[in-house]
Formats: structure tokens, C-alpha cells, sequence
């Protein structure tokens, strides 16, 4: 049975919190069957034009980077205060909890081990927090400005997605690796590549392997700057809870169905052909299938109008013609993780929600 999935109960991993502000300090309980202990919150305003606020537990609590912009990373002190055993806690900070019913999205992901990180590398990461059974890892470096160093990951097997944010110093974009665009793409923007005809700019043209992964000399990634500047989230693929990889749209109503081998919780969507907009969707915030409601990681705007697409029991699937996710003859790339396994590992299948 193991074939089906390497992970019965997703929720242990990853969970999607919607959640309304007050503008009091709120601790935000996951809605899961399984407490959770994330070490990775990302926020995001349904209703208000806010960038998205990103918190992990290796650069400390109140820390936050933002996907939309070229910012440093910022302290508040009334921001994400704490990461709690079933969920988080957060301030008065009005970026992700302003009063007036303003509503709100989390995605949160778990890491949680924090020393006895294995291998071999030019650069041992100042900090860092992984978890090889979800594969996903957090790892803070300084970069040594030496074209193909490379740095420990944690995994255990080889990330498929790689994003990367130069912490000091305002100007800088994030980078992404992604398995199926190892050039690199940004995240701040709607661009389909890196500035450069130099493909090796930022991960050196190289795959990473199963404890590191390379980085050149650009500033956005490998600066001989103060230690700990950058930060890594590192993801490899599990059967049956994550999938990166990629596919073409056929520009038609009934669009390309992709298979990932579970019902998703949550799809990240690139046009990696061409110029387009970031589209990130979950399984929370329009919770039945032929209508999602997308955010754009790479656009501080409000929740768009939703949108058609199914969430299946094995994947899933394009409902527009829309370049943004479905034109004709256009490849994009995609990340996704799992609300539950097509079949578990009982052999108790999975329904389309």
C-alpha cells in the first residue's frame, strides 16, 4: 500500500487557516483533525490591497519578508508573536489583523528539526529547521560571492522548488528554482525569467542533490554579505502530500487536468513561457469545486473574483482559457500540496470535494 502514499494524514504538515481580524491579539487555532505547529505562516488580506506578510521559525518570531516586494526583512513586535502547538499567535499589526471584519488567509506549513543537519557543502547554514518525512526545509546562509558554492538543505532527497529572499538590504527580488525552470524565475514579479542571458545567475545551472543545492554570485542570492542574509525554503516532493512539475494549456473551457495523485489543498500556478501573473489557490476559500478565489503572490491586491477550476480526487483541472492558467500552447509550472491522498495507505480512497 505504500505505493499510494508516503503520507496518510496531510494535515500534519500543512494547513490552510482563514481567520477574521479583530485588531486585538488573536491566537489562531488550525482547523485540522491533528494539531499542528507550523514553522512556516504565510499571510495574506482577503479584502484589503496588503502585501503578503511571511513569518518562519528560523528567523524568529515577528520577522517578516513579504513575496510581493524587493523589502528586507522587517521587525514588528505586534506581528506573528508566537508559533503555538496548534496553530499561531498574532498581534495588533493591522497588515494581518485590522478590525472591521477584515478577513485574512494563512498557509502553514511544518519543519521542526533543528539540529544534526547532514552532508557536505561549501556553506553550513547559520540556522535552520527541516522535516524529511514532509519534505521541507528552512535554512538561513551568508553568501560567499564564489560562483557554484553551494549550501546545505537538510532534506534528504533532492528539492524540486527552491525559493530564495535576500533578508538585508532593500532592492533584492526573490528568486525560485523549480525543477522544470532551472534558470530561475522571480516571485515579486509577473516575469517569465531571470534579467540575465546568463542561466547560471542563480543556482548555477546545476541540480541540486540530495543535501545541496549550488548558488552563483548574484546579490539576490549569493552576496558575501552578513551572515544569515539569505533565506531558503526548500521543498521536495512526497507521494501522495506534495507535487511540483508542469504542463501545457490547451486554451479550451475544459482545460488540462493535472494529475498529482491527491485531492489538493492548495496549487501555486506560473506561466513559465511567457509574462503572467503568480496564481495561488487553496481548497478554504471557496470551499466546492467550478469556482476558486486566487490571490497573486507576486500583486498585493485583494482576493480576486472567483474563477473556474475543479479541485478532483486526483488532481486537478482548468475550467477558462484564461492565459494566466490555460492558453493554448503556453507551459507553466506548478506546485502543490494535499488535503488527502487519492487512496491512503489503508486503501480508503479519496472523493472530489
Amino acid at each position: 500500500m505504500a505505493a499510494y502514499t508516503t503520507i496518510d494524514n496531510p494535515e500534519l504538515y500543512f494547513q490552510c487557516k482563514l481567520y477574521t481580524g479583530t485588531g486585538s491579539e488573536i491566537a489562531a487555532t488550525l482547523d485540522g483533525s491533528e494539531n499542528m505547529q507550523p514553522d512556516l505562516v504565510a499571510i495574506k488580506a482577503r479584502t484589503d490591497a496588503e502585501s503578503h506578510k511571511v513569518y518562519d521559525s528560523v528567523r524568529g518570531v515577528t520577522k517578516h519578508i513579504e513575496f510581493d516586494t524587493t523589502d528586507a526583512e522587517a521587525t514588528e513586535a505586534q506581528g506573528l508573536k508566537s508559533f503555538d502547538s496548534d496553530g499561531f499567535t498574532i498581534g495588533t499589526y493591522s497588515s494581518i489583523n485590522a478590525s472591521d471584519s477584515h478577513t485574512y488567509v494563512a498557509w502553514c506549513w511544518k519543519a521542526g528539526t533543528t539540529s544534526g543537519i547532514a552532508g557536505s557543502a561549501d556553506i553550513t547554514p547559520n540556522a535552520y529547521s527541516f522535516n524529511q518525512t514532509a519534505g521541507f526545509s528552512i535554512v538561513t546562509y551568508n553568501g560567499t560571492d564564489v560562483n557554484g558554492n553551494t549550501v546545505l538543505h537538510g532534506l534528504g532527497s533532492v528539492p524540486q522548488v527552491i525559493f530564495v529572499k535576500r533578508r538585508v538590504s532593500s532592492g533584492y527580488d526573490w528568486v525560485v528554482y523549480h525543477k522544470n525552470d532551472v534558470a530561475g524565475l522571480y516571485l515579486n514579479t509577473d516575469g517569465n525569467n531571470n534579467d540575465s542571458s546568463n542561466t547560471n545567475i542563480w543556482f548555477n545551472g546545476n541540480t541540486p542533490t540530495s543535501t545541496q543545492f549550488h548558488i552563483g554570485t548574484d546579490g539576490r542570492i549569493g552576496d558575501n554579505v552578513s551572515a544569515g542574509a539569505f533565506v531558503a525554503y526548500c521543498f521536495a516532493p512526497k507521494q501522495g502530500y506534495s507535487k511540483f512539475g508542469t504542463y501545457t494549456g490547451n486554451g479550451n473551457a475544459s482545460g488540462t487536468f493535472v494529475h498529482t495523485g491527491f485531492r489538493p489543498a492548495w496549487v501555486l500556478i506560473k506561466k513559465s513561457s511567457g509574462s503572467d501573473n503568480w496564481i495561488l489557490v487553496d481548497n478554504k476559500r471557496n470551499g466546492y469545486n467550478g469556482s476558486v478565489e486566487p490571490v497573486y503572490p507576486n500583486l498585493n491586491n485583494a482576493e480576486a473574483t472567483a474563477e473556474p477550476m475543479d479541485f478532483l480526487s486526483n488532481g486537478f483541472k482548468m475550467l477558462r482559457t484564461d492565459g494566466g492558467e490555460n492558453a493554448s500552447g503556453a507551459t507553466y509550472i506548478y506546485m502543490a500540496f494535499a488535503e488527502q491522498p487519492f487512496v491512503n495507505s489503508n486503501g480508503v480512497p479519496a472523493n472530489a470535494r
